[in-house]
């Protein structure tokens, strides 16, 4: 397959069937439809391609227009986008990222939930390692920063349109239905009331069950920090974990909680901003 690199052509039009490669990466598997992974060549961190130009332009940014690909989509009534109740804060990063997934057709994100690499505390995207938890949303942030940092990618915790368009990818994509993403997620997740269920927080990519489009352990396992918004004092926590069930806590609940909270049910994914 032939390579793109990311500095290359950034006038061409966009292919998101053709994922770009940054420089110190190598895809290892899948297609651009089915969970494109490519592959860290120096720590072995693995990150899959969302295609948010295949997608429908049902997402939103501001609440106001619901016409983008890459945005926030209300899966569930009491996910409105409101002001005083869950809304992105448009940042120049979230600026930088929309503006990336516009030139390159989409974006990468974790294929595992972040784990720490024990020597170094490096965060870390690789299979066998437990998911880094305990801690409160300002560390989450920082630790997703210190993922990648070069001339051609940088790295952020994930916001609502990221992980609303990665939801939109598993539906669109037929790789789940919209019940199992929006109403029950026991059967593709780590609850208590999963046929797999572990009892405990399992290892990261145990079980092919819990993978989808290559992504492993969306639903349940571990709650996930984002950067959606409550209000100045509340962040908003994604999918449920090993203790919840997967009808009260599908993939795409919402959660509000503190930003100031230690919590130790859940954890963070990252993604990629191509330069």
């Amino acid at each position: 397959m032939r390579r793109r690199k990311v500095l290359e052509k950034r006038n061409s039009k966009v292919d998101y069937k053709k994922p770009p490669i940054p420089r110190g990466f190598e895809h290892i598997c899948g297609k651009w439809n089915n969970g494109f992974v490519i592959e860290c060549k120096f720590n072995r961190c693995q990150f899959v391609w969302v295609p948010v130009g295949a997608l429908k332009a049902n997402g939103t940014l501001d609440g106001r227009s619901f016409s983008e690909k890459f945005g926030r989509r209300p899966f569930k009534d009491e996910d409105e986008f409101s002001a005083d109740k869950f809304h992105e804060q448009v940042t120049a990063e979230l600026s930088m990222q929309v503006e990336s997934v516009r030139k390159y057709g989409g974006f990468y994100i974790s294929r595992y939930c972040i784990s720490k690499y024990a020597p170094s505390k490096k965060p870390m995207s690789v299979k066998g390692m437990f998911p880094w938890t305990g801690m409160d949303f300002s560390h989450a942030r920082m630790f997703a920063e210190w993922f990648e940092s070069s001339s051609e990618v940088s790295s952020h915790l994930m916001y609502g349109a990221e992980y609303d368009t990665v939801m939109e990818w598993i539906i669109e994509s037929g790789a789940k239905t919209w019940k199992e993403v929006v109403k029950y997620s026991s059967n593709w997740g780590n609850y208590w009331n999963s046929p797999e269920a572990a009892r405990c927080i399992a290892t990261l990519g145990s079980r092919k069950e819990w993978c989808v489009n290559n992504i492993f352990d969306l639903a349940g396992n571990v709650k996930e920090w984002t950067q959606e918004r409550f209000d100045d004092c509340y962040h908003v926590l994604r999918g449920g974990s090993h203790y919840d069930d997967g009808v009260s806590h599908p993939v795409v609940k919402r959660t509000p909680i503190r930003n100031d909270y230690v919590y130790y049910g859940a954890g963070l994914r990252v993604t990629l901003c191509l330069k």
